[in-house]
């Protein structure tokens, strides 16, 4: 049992939170993880991205004696994270491979001279000595672990080197650690305790909800074109990331949205690292671009104001999907969180498991994960229940989700599970022959194809028994199937073939219900979906819309000056209620959330004359009338 924290812990973590960070209260469930830590205790923290988790481990950094030595995968942003905190005030620095010597030598000796209030580390820098005697050397207030999924092997990102930090309890056992994630189901939490020795820790696991982002899943047409129709309706100008699983389809899916008007640029491992770091840098420094991506680009992106997360392929889990989804909206405004996903994807990533070097174990995880993938997108109930239930956590249908707000009907696909599954077992049992679910579909709609005629399917007895449905129905029907497990897919050529659980389907033992497959109607241009505008100046009051598209312009250019991302200087938030309550005063500005001391003295200025700026603008309009014409 950990002691509770004092009066003085409270009022220093709260002086803290207003005077640097400019906000006057917690989240829910900071305070307690912060007294928690600030009192020398170890935690496991579990937060949704966007709640809040830096502050877990940045704030007693700053109440408790010495340097808090932060561990993080993202070399890329280091400097960015540390540009953020020092526009606050935060004496910040880093160290990694990134920098030159004489630059790694400053940082040292701030780190050692007690000068540094927070220093990052990647975990490989633990691999050298010269790190933990330098470590020996400072004082050391905290150890904070971020992104610690990335110990548990049954997490999405896997890393050998978080495997290192077990130790730092044996070689600083009075220095507390704290670990946080945004993702980790109960089986990755358990693994994530057991691997860093926080199995005696406080465990801290707050609601994974997102409420201000709204999931969608829909068939997958014509991907790129549906994505289009998705940017122009619902969030033009906006900025967001595409996710995409082969470099080549980031390429092309790029060079498809930037032909088409949407500024978009690519991010994956194929390209150099100087390419990789100019996109990144544009784009969390830019307002309104597309970051087309794979996996590789997004843990630990603190831009703010990304309004959607779309992805053209089936993720490989839950978990993984949940942290790339996780990065729209972090600002608490309304974001889209969009899939499509088709019955190539299945196949796919069954045949990736199947083909995966690892052992069965192995394979059985992956399969787990991509089989909760599935239920989530087959669902017919509220996405984020399913969502949420994946984590261990209940809810309520939210309202907010495409099976909410448009209810998918469900139907009994028996028949047409038997149908499939029959032409299956005739193309292997009758002719030894093994195809694909294009084939097998011609086959059941009755198609005389080249291929159907040249192995003679057009004789089968199953040969147009299916003309009920139609191709894209019957498509649905193969996916639903393989997510159930009453198919399967023959790694090799990719290959429809029966599962254990096939036969109680044909034999008419087991039920099979299915979603059903919506219609598509043909749409009129600029027409939208199902959905609403997501912008950073949507619910604005009509009259503060234009000065908050002037504080961003002020934002922009300051943000370029300065050569740090846009977020750094002010996030949207904050720029919103700028606009709303018009501050005419540092003391008003002040009480404007997100305004700590640091940012009042550094743009208090520039801010209220671009206030003023817009009034005159508006010919007066804003200000009050004189003292003798106010009717008392």
């Amino acid at each position: 049992m950990s002691s509770p924290p004092s009066e003085v812990q409270t009022g220093a973590a709260l002086d803290v939170l207003r005077r640097v960070f400019g906000y006057d209260a917690f989240r829910d469930g900071q305070q307690e993880i912060i007294e928690h830590v600030i009192a020398g205790h170890d935690a496991l923290v579990l937060m949704p991205t966007g709640g809040g988790k830096s502050l877990c481990y940045q704030i007693p950094a700053l109440v408790r004696r010495g340097v808090g030595v932060v561990i993080s995968p993202l070399i890329a942003l280091m400097q960015d994270q540390v540009d953020a905190l020092r526009a606050l005030g935060v004496r910040a620095g880093f160290i990694n491979s990134t920098q030159d010597f004489e630059e790694r030598r400053l940082v040292e000796a701030q780190f050692v001279a007690g000068e540094l209030d927070l220093l990052y580390l990647a975990p490989e820098r633990l691999r050298l000595p010269a790190t933990v005697e330098l470590l020996d050397r400072g004082t050391i207030s905290l150890f904070a672990i971020d992104e610690a999924h990335c110990v548990s092997q049954w997490g999405h990102d896997f890393r050998p080197d978080y495997l290192l930090l077990s130790g730092l309890h044996e070689r600083w056992p009075d220095v507390p650690r704290i670990a946080l994630t945004a993702t980790a189901t109960p089986a990755t939490r358990a693994e994530i305790a057991a691997r860093l020795d926080l199995e005696r820790a406080r465990h801290f696991v707050h609601s994974f909800d997102r409420p201000n982002i709204q999931y969608r899943i829909e068939p997958k047409t014509d991907p790129k074109k549906q994505l289009l129709t998705l940017l122009r309706t619902e969030h033009a100008g906006d900025a967001g990331i595409v996710y995409c699983l082969s470099r080549n389809s980031v390429e092309k899916t790029a060079e498809f949205l930037t032909a088409n008007g949407i500024e978009a640029l690519p991010y994956h491992a194929g390209l150099d690292a100087a390419t990789r770091a100019a996109n990144q840098a544009r784009f969390l420094r830019e307002d309104g671009l597309v970051m087309v991506a794979t996996i590789a680009f997004g843990m630990g992106i603190d831009k703010p104001d990304v309004r959607f997360v779309a992805h053209l392929d089936l993720p490989k889990s839950v978990e993984g999907y949940y942290q790339e989804t996780g990065r729209a909206g972090r600002d608490g405004l309304p974001s889209t969180a969009w899939l499509a996903y088709g019955l190539q994807d299945v196949v796919n990533l069954r045949k990736l498991i199947d083909a995966s070097e690892g052992d069965e174990a192995h394979r059985r995880r992956l399969t787990a994960h991509l089989d909760a993938m599935l239920a989530l997108c087959e669902t017919v109930d509220c996405r984020r229940v399913r969502l949420l239930d994946y984590f261990g956590e209940s809810a309520e249908p939210c309202g907010n989700c495409d099976t909410c707000l448009s209810p998918p009907q469900s139907w009994d696909g028996t028949i047409a599970a038997q149908k499939i599954l029959s032409a299956v077992v005739r193309l292997d049992r009758e002719r030894r022959q093994k195809f694909g679910a294009g084939h097998i579909i011609d086959i059941l709609l009755g198609r005389k194809t080249a291929k159907v005629i040249q192995f003679d399917h057009d004789a089968l007895t199953v040969f147009g028994v299916g003309a009920e449905l139609r191709e894209a129905e019957w498509r649905g029907v193969v996916r639903q199937l393989l997510a159930q497990g009453l198919l399967a897919v023959e790694s090799s050529y990719g290959a429809l073939v029966l599962t254990d659980r096939s036969a109680d389907v044909l034999r008419g033992q087991r039920k099979v219900m299915l979603r059903r497959e919506p219609e598509r109607p043909a749409k009129s241009k600029g027409s939208a979906k199902p959905g609403r505008k997501t912008s950073p100046a949507a619910d604005l009051p009509e009259e503060a819309v234009p000065l908050f598209e002037r504080l961003r312009a002020w934002r922009a250019a300051t943000a370029k000056e300065q050569g740090v991302p846009a977020y750094v200087i002010f996030h949207d938030a904050t720029l919103r209620e700028i606009a709303t309550v018009r501050p005419s005063s540092l003391a008003e500005l002040s009480r404007v959330s997100g305004v700590g001391e640091n940012k009042l003295a550094k743009y208090g200025e520039q801010v209220l004359a671009t206030v003023a700026d817009h009034g005159s603008d508006q010919g007066g309009a804003d200000q009050p009338p004189p003292e003798d014409d106010i009717d008392w």
